[in-house]
């Protein structure tokens, strides 16, 4: 079983990772061979370069051959990933589910930095992260796993139905095919009760989010594109917590 504290010290390594696939995934690039070089001069990193979070300090934030600067992209990744852990350490009372508690929050935490960033959802993320809610609830809770699939089947059908219904009404996507695969993630790990929950909360997180940038951003009007993965990212790793920590029943 981990030790909180091993968690909160491969975080930072895992964050770096989800640099990696944040950056490498929606472009189609290598994400496991190919070695990690300077956004600026292409140089391959080296050991102390690749140290996540540390490496930046003793380089003073700069890469060591052509002086630019590193970008602030990755050591905030890296941040991101150790305050998910220590979430995970401390909404979770039981070291045995620690780290599927984690894995789903770097997930997620990859997922919205991709979809803020490209409107994308990739299935390579998102369907792993389906079949890893159906093996938690089987091997967590087995006689709920009937629920949790109809929830990861409904929540798929529900978003992936309303999608095509706009498409027909106004001609033009208004939800892509990643969100409806992201909400039956989220059945998977929560369950059929938790649904209406998760999707109000999203909604209400997205809806913010937009009337924020309207009132801070001039440009951003009705028909301007938001990404809705973050919301669901974000109600589904905060369920998640609460159920947990035992905040409210399954």
């Amino acid at each position: 079983m981990p030790h909180p504290f091993l968690v909160l010290l491969i975080a930072p390594f895992i964050g770096s990772f989800l640099g990696v696939l944040i950056t490498r995934l929606p472009r189609g690039d290598d994400v496991v061979a190919a070695r990690s070089r300077c956004d600026h001069c292409h140089h391959k990193l080296g050991p102390i370069e690749l140290l996540p979070l540390i490496g930046a300090l003793l380089l003073r934030g700069r890469c060591r051959h052509c002086g630019q600067k590193i970008d602030r992209f990755h050591w905030h990744v890296e941040l991101a990933a150790v305050a998910a852990a220590l979430l995970a350490v401390i909404a979770t009372p039981d070291p045995a589910l620690l780290w599927a508690t984690c894995i789903l929050g770097w997930t997620l935490l990859a997922l919205t930095w991709i979809d803020l960033r490209h409107f994308l959802l990739p299935d390579a993320l998102t369907l792993p992260l389906v079949l890893a809610g159906l093996t938690f609830t089987a091997l967590v809770e087995p006689d709920a796993i009937a629920d949790h699939a109809a929830a990861a089947f409904v929540g798929w059908a529900a978003l992936a139905g309303l999608a095509a219904l706009y498409r027909a009404w106004r001609g033009i996507d208004g939800l892509g095919g990643g969100d409806a695969k992201l909400l039956a993630a989220a059945g998977a790990w929560l369950g059929l009760a938790a649904l209406p929950w998760l999707v109000a909360i999203a909604a209400s997180l997205t809806l913010l989010a937009a009337l924020f940038l309207h009132r801070t951003d001039r440009t951003i009007g009705r028909i301007t594109p938001l990404p809705f993965g973050p919301g669901l990212a974000a109600a589904t790793w905060l369920i998640h917590l609460a159920l947990t920590a035992g905040l409210f029943g399954n």
